[in-house]
């Protein structure tokens, strides 16, 4: 994230949004609900829908995203399209210097987001990749908790999310969302976060599906092995082959362990269990909001850097290459 301009005083900051689904919804509201902003025009990807969200948030619709950064009445573009778009608009919106928040992934390639840190350093504009899991209950409660549980040896993180039939969307395209634990960053960004570095990645992989692009179900398994001696374990699905939602996170030391399942939380140690306090997930989008205009108006620091979920998305780019070759491959500093 770099920004290095002044802090702003007295002016509000114009707004340009690509996307109309459940994020870009989001954002809108959090930027409708903010003063010292105003969303001035939005472009999606169907007509209808871009003119119905546009209504609905009294702004302007731009034909195309190419157009909507190269409009001289903006000044920050927020980025909700699908994963595959994300590193082309936000190249083009920093090159006609504009601020930038995306949506995790930066890219769904790793030297593509190498390039954009670099650009967004050069313009000396701010670039901001979301990661909200940071913000959420189960991250605090994670934080507040880990020293009660000594050293750390093995993590379990389960995402399953049956759907029955799969709906044809692009969450569920290869070339648009990408390699699943790439499309679904957070779930290892959660990891490395706490964790630290990551030496190797193994990863299998199986999709279910009819036609080329589109699948009806993928599961993904990851093991990662850190620096610091701990063993992780990443299990994402989803779709119409899986019969049993997951959505769990299992941490074992020596002296306990924490598991949070869905809303509930615990803390097992050797005399006693505990419940622990798992806050909530609502709100976490204008969190982020607020926060990086706190950052662009005020310069306070925000929860994240673009270079952590850059070296997430190594890690990631490290199991989609163990899932294509069956190999293990090691991790550098350079990876």
């Amino acid at each position: 994230m770099y920004n290095s301009e002044p802090p702003l005083a007295n002016t509000t900051m114009r707004v340009g949004l690509v996307g109309t689904g459940y994020a870009a919804k989001l954002r809108a509201e959090a930027l409708r609900q903010d003063l010292r902003t105003h969303l001035v025009a939005i472009a999606g990807h169907t007509p209808e829908t871009t003119t119905a969200f546009a209504q609905e948030y009294q702004t302007e619709v731009s034909n195309s995203w190419q157009q909507l950064v190269e409009r001289e009445d903006l000044d920050l573009i927020v980025i909700s399209a699908i994963n595959q778009d994300h590193g082309k608009i936000a190249r083009a919106a920093l090159t006609n210097g504009k601020h930038v928040i995306v949506e995790y992934p930066l890219s769904l390639d790793v030297k593509e987001a190498e390039e954009l840190i670099a650009l967004a350093k050069a313009k000396n504009k701010l670039l901001h990749v979301e990661h909200i899991e940071l913000l959420g209950g189960w991250h605090q409660a994670l934080k507040q908790n880990l020293p009660q549980l000594g050293h750390l040896f093995y993590v379990r993180h389960s995402t399953v999310k049956p759907e029955h039939p799969a709906p044809r969307r692009w969450t569920y395209n290869h070339e648009y969302f990408g390699f699943p634990l790439m499309g679904a960053l957070s779930r290892l960004h959660r990891l490395t976060n706490l964790f630290g570095e990551v030496l190797t990645a193994n990863c299998h992989q199986r999709y279910w599906e009819t036609e080329t692009n589109y699948y009806q179900t993928c599961l993904c398994m990851a093991q990662l092995y850190f620096k610091n001696g701990l063993l992780a374990q990443v299990i994402y699905g989803k779709g119409e082959s899986l019969w049993q939602s997951e959505r769990r996170l299992e941490i074992n030391g020596e002296n306990g362990g924490l598991i949070l399942d869905g809303d509930t939380g615990i803390l097992v140690q050797a005399n006693e269990t505990t419940l622990i306090d798992m806050g909530n997930r609502r709100g976490l989008f204008a969190k982020d909001t607020k926060m990086v205009l706190d950052h662009l108006f005020y310069g306070h620091p925000l929860y994240v850097t673009p270079q952590a979920s850059l070296y997430t998305l190594k890690v990631a780019d490290a199991a989609r290459r163990a899932a294509n070759t069956g190999l293990t491959i090691f991790l550098t500093k350079e990876s």
